[in-house]
């Protein structure tokens, strides 16, 4: 079992910058595939950002909406990954959740993934 705990979030205005933090418990998230996903009012749940362990390597990948905005890390001691935001935009107004998956899962769809944070709103002012 998994248990995923996330912090931050907020309002911010087109341009600024925000930081996700989802903690982990129960286990190492180095097992697990970990991601970052949105879902906007109306909308479906879409990836934004994965962390894929092949052997002992990361491999982290984004939607091309936040690729070179965002960026996914990782604090292994504190059992945390994080997802900056720069460079938001209006469009990126939706609840975030980190999730985490078994490894060898698909990393962007959402039904891989067992283990999903209570969602944080991020909300990006024009």
């Amino acid at each position: 079992q998994v248990q995923l705990v996330q912090s931050g979030g907020g309002l911010v205005q087109a341009g600024g910058s925000l930081r996700l933090s989802c903690a982990a418990s129960g286990r190492t998230f180095s097992g697990y595939t970990m991601g970052w996903f949105r879902q906007a009012p109306g909308k479906e749940r879409e990836f934004v950002a994965a962390t894929v362990w092949s052997g002992s390597v990361a491999y982290t990948y984004y939607a091309d909406s936040v690729k070179g905005r965002f960026s996914m890390s990782r604090d292994s001691v504190k059992n945390t990954v994080f997802l900056q935001m720069n460079s938001l935009k209006p469009e990126d107004t939706a609840v975030y959740y980190c999730a985490a998956a078994s490894r060898g899962a698909t990393y962007s769809r959402p039904s891989e993934y067992s283990y999903w944070g209570q969602g944080t709103q991020v909300t990006v002012s024009s």
